[in-house]
């Protein structure tokens, strides 16, 4: 990345850029500076076409020239008021950034009545009031559906958030922090441990406990297995630790998937499950606390749902 961001490259693109311009220029003139003296006739290039269609050397039309000296007056104003020429800023000082810094401020301005409206009631109210709903999904669609889909039902690795079903804790508070810090869970491999035949026990004993088809005498063995090897995380009757983002496994809700080669497979290499909080993605905005508690307000209503 270094080698685009070198001094190099602002003044390369300032002298291609002018070079063009000038060389635009030289060439016109060379080309139709010459006028036709009175009575004299245009060269024949030594095309005709039926007959008497020929192709002679006349000079080009001025209206023509003048839309091409007219783009370069218009390239040379332009590089002039607005950046253009490499690093030079233009006269008018026009940044990308304050643009989007000018744009945000007045939508912040337009909206912070509405905002306003919604602070002064508490996440359980909004989650129920339709403008509010369709304000959250809005910012659900820009912050979230990229990881847990614009239906917020997620995908493999990625949790739904329809379905009640809640790592570290479905109320109120316990969201707006998930979705303002982030979380970052993990599960350690025990393959190695375990060994490929007790990865296979444990896995059908974790099936067990979901009520999924299992093999009865594997999960007997990987019974006492899962209490030596799992039982710390996810509780010695499976129901798991919110307070670690430990998932239940006795509800038949799978993120990776409940087949006995997925839960193999979690077993053996273990999780590791990355959440990126979007507290500096809304960076330092008057609107930012209304954002995410409409957000949170949103998030919360889709599980109440069911």
């Amino acid at each position: 990345m270094s080698d685009f961001t070198h001094g190099f490259w602002p003044i390369y693109i300032s002298v291609l850029t002018l070079a063009s311009i000038i060389g635009t220029w030289v060439f016109l003139r060379s080309q139709t500076t010459r006028k036709l003296a009175p009575g004299e006739k245009p060269e024949l290039m030594k095309h005709t076409w039926d007959g008497d269609l020929q192709d002679l050397n006349n000079p080009l039309p001025r209206w023509w020239l003048g839309l091409f000296y007219g783009t370069m007056v218009f390239a040379v104003v332009y590089l002039l008021l607005w950046p253009g020429l490499g690093s030079y800023p233009g006269l008018l000082k026009w940044t990308q950034i304050g643009e989007y810094e000018a744009e945000v401020r007045k939508a912040e301005a337009q909206f912070q009545p509405v905002y306003a409206g919604f602070m002064q009631q508490d996440v359980v109210t909004v989650a129920a009031n339709p403008d509010a709903r369709a304000i959250g999904r809005n910012l659900f669609l820009t912050y979230c559906s990229q990881c847990h889909g614009s239906d917020a039902a997620g995908a493999r690795g990625f949790p739904n958030l329809t379905d009640g079903d809640w790592l570290y804790g479905g109320d109120p508070d316990t969201i707006r922090a998930t979705i303002t810090d982030g979380r970052s869970g993990m599960m350690p491999p025990m393959g190695e441990a375990l060994g490929a035949q007790g990865t296979k026990e444990v896995a059908n004993y974790v099936l067990s406990l979901a009520g999924r088809p299992h093999d009865a005498a594997l999960a007997d063995v990987g019974r006492p297995k899962f209490a030596e090897n799992c039982a710390a995380c996810h509780m010695p009757d499976g129901t798991g630790m919110q307070a670690m983002g430990s998932p239940n496994l006795t509800n038949n809700v799978w993120r990776y998937g409940g087949a006995e080669a997925a839960i193999i497979e979690s077993i053996t290499k273990g999780r590791n499950g990355v959440m990126p909080g979007i507290d500096q993605t809304l960076g330092t905005t008057s609107n930012k606390e209304a954002k995410l508690h409409l957000l949170t307000a949103y998030v919360y209503g889709l599980s109440q749902k069911q």
